[in-house]
C-alpha cells in the first residue's frame, strides 16, 4: 500500500469532520546564532564547515541521492578567490585575506564533492590550481599552506586531484610526488607499527604508527579518494609487510597493519590519552573504507557489520559528518546505506541540512494524489447522501401505505 496516499486519504475524508489544531512552531534560542539554512549540521561550523558540507554531499551521490541545490550552491559560495577554502565564512561575499584561515582538507574535500556531482569545473579548476601551488618541497601537503607535509593532508589531496582528471603521480615540486611523501611517511617493515603510517615524523625524526592516519594512507597510496566504488580493489588480501619502493606496496602494507588491528575486535580503538579502550568508530570506517578500496573485502565486511551493530549512537551525538562516513563505508562495501542496523542512513543525514527541492515528478504524484483522495471523499459522500435518500424515501412510502384505508 502506497503510505502517503493512504495518508492523504485519512486527512481528507477527516474534513468532513473536526479540523485539527496546528501545532506552534517552537521558537529559537535567543542565545543560539542563526547558521546558514542550507548548511548540514547545527553544530559551530568554524573548522569543519566545508568538511562536513563535502562529505554530506559526497555520500548523497554515493546512495543515489541528489543533494539540494541550495547545499551544494553554500558549498561553492566559500570559495575564496584563490581557489581556497576555509572551513566556514559567516559572509561569502566578503572578499578573503590574510587572516582568512584557507587550508587544504576543507579544498580537498570540497573537490571530491563537487567532481563527483558534476558541472563545478570552474570552482574545482581553481581549487586545484590552488592545491598544486602550496605543495611541499617533498611532494606533500600539509593542513595549512606551508606546514610540514603529513598523511592525512596528503592523501586527501591525492583523492582530490584524482577525482579532478589529474594524475596525482605527475604533480611534483621540487622533482618530488605526493607519492613520495608517502613513502616518507610509512614506518618500516620491522619493529612496532611494521607498514603502517605515521602522520608527521616526530621531533627526533621517528615514525610513530597512525591509525587514523594508516587508513588515509592507504587511500591516498592507492591514488583514492572519500568516494570508493565496490569491487574496484585487486580482491587480494594483503600479505606480509615489504618494503615499499612503489605506492601499491605501501597500500598493501598499510592494509595488513589495519586488517591486524581490526581481527582483534572488529574496531579501532581510540588513541585520546585516557579513551584508548573506548572505540573508534570514524576511524573504523575510515579503515573499512581504505580495505575495502584495496579489495580486501573480508575484513572490510567484519568491520561495517561491527559499526551496523554499535554506531547508532555515535552517529545521532555526531550528526552528518558520522552519517555521511557511514554511508561511504556502506557504499564501499556495496552494502545499502538506507538498511544499515535497520535504519537508513540517507534519510537521517537529510534530515540534518536544508529541505530537498520539489521535482516535477514529486509534484504530478501529488497532484495524482489529490486526485485519488478526492475521488475516495466524493464517493464516501454520495454513499451517503444515496443512503440517506434511500431513508428518506423508505419513509415516504411507509407513510403513504399507512394513510391508504
Amino acid at each position: 500500500m502506497n503510505v502517503r496516499r493512504s495518508a492523504a486519504v485519512l486527512v481528507a475524508v477527516a474534513v468532513l469532520g473536526a479540523a485539527a489544531p496546528a501545532a506552534a512552531d517552537p521558537s529559537p534560542s535567543p542565545s543560539r546564532p542563526a547558521l546558514p539554512s542550507a548548511l548540514y549540521g547545527d553544530a559551530d561550523p568554524q573548522y569543519d564547515g566545508v568538511w562536513r558540507q563535502s562529505l554530506a554531499l559526497l555520500a548523497q551521490h554515493a546512495a543515489g541521492a541528489e543533494p539540494p541545490k541550495a547545499a551544494v550552491g553554500w558549498l561553492t559560495g566559500q570559495q575564496c578567490a584563490d581557489g581556497s577554502f576555509a572551513p566556514f565564512r559567516a559572509d561569502p561575499s566578503a572578499a578573503c585575506d590574510a587572516k582568512t584561515m584557507v587550508d587544504t582538507n576543507q579544498t580537498a574535500a570540497a573537490v571530491q564533492a563537487l567532481a563527483a556531482l558534476g558541472g563545478h569545473d570552474a570552482v574545482t579548476e581553481k581549487a586545484v590550481g590552488w592545491l598544486k601551488s602550496v605543495q611541499n618541497e617533498d611532494g606533500g601537503w600539509g593542513y595549512t599552506a606551508g606546514g610540514a607535509s603529513d598523511t592525512n593532508s596528503t592523501s586527501v589531496v591525492i583523492g582530490a586531484l584524482a577525482a579532478a582528471g589529474e594524475e596525482p603521480g605527475a604533480v611534483r615540486k621540487g622533482g618530488k610526488s605526493p607519492y613520495d611523501a608517502l613513502l616518507g611517511l610509512e614506518l618500516p617493515c620491522t619493529g612496532e607499527g611494521a607498514g603502517a603510517f605515521a602522520f608527521q615524523p616526530e621531533k627526533d625524526g621517528s615514525l610513530a604508527a597512525n591509525a587514523d592516519a594508516t587508513a588515509a594512507g592507504v587511500l591516498g597510496a592507492l591514488g583514492k579518494g572519500l568516494l570508493v566504488e565496490p569491487g574496484k580493489g585487486d580482491g587480494a588480501a594483503a600479505g606480509a609487510c615489504v618494503k615499499a619502493t612503489t605506492p601499491e606496496q605501501a597500500a598493501a602494507n598499510g592494509a595488513a597493519h589495519l586488517t591486524d588491528a581490526l581481527a582483534a575486535k572488529g574496531h579501532l580503538l581510540a588513541a585520546t590519552p585516557g579513551g584508548e579502550e573506548q572505540p573508534d568508530y570514524g576511524n573504523t570506517a575510515d579503515a573499512v573504507i581504505a580495505l575495502a578500496a584495496r579489495g580486501d573485502t573480508a575484513q572490510a565486511e567484519k568491520s561495517l557489520a561491527w559499526l551496523e551493530r554499535n554506531a547508532a549512537d555515535w552517529t545521532a551525538q555526531n550528526g552528518p559528518g558520522a552519517y555521511a562516513q557511514l554511508i561511504l563505508a556502506a557504499h564501499a562495501t556495496g552494502a545499502d546505506p538506507r538498511a544499515f542496523g535497520g535504519t537508513d542512513l540517507v534519510e537521517q543525514l537529510q534530515a540534518t541540512g536544508p529541505a530537498q527541492e520539489r521535482t516535477a515528478a514529486d509534484q504530478r504524484e501529488e497532484d495524482a494524489e489529490k486526485a485519488g483522495s478526492a475521488s475516495v471523499v466524493w464517493w464516501i459522500v454520495g454513499g451517503v447522501c444515496l443512503a440517506a435518500a434511500a431513508g428518506a424515501g423508505f419513509l415516504v412510502a411507509a407513510r403513504a401505505k399507512r394513510r391508504q384505508p
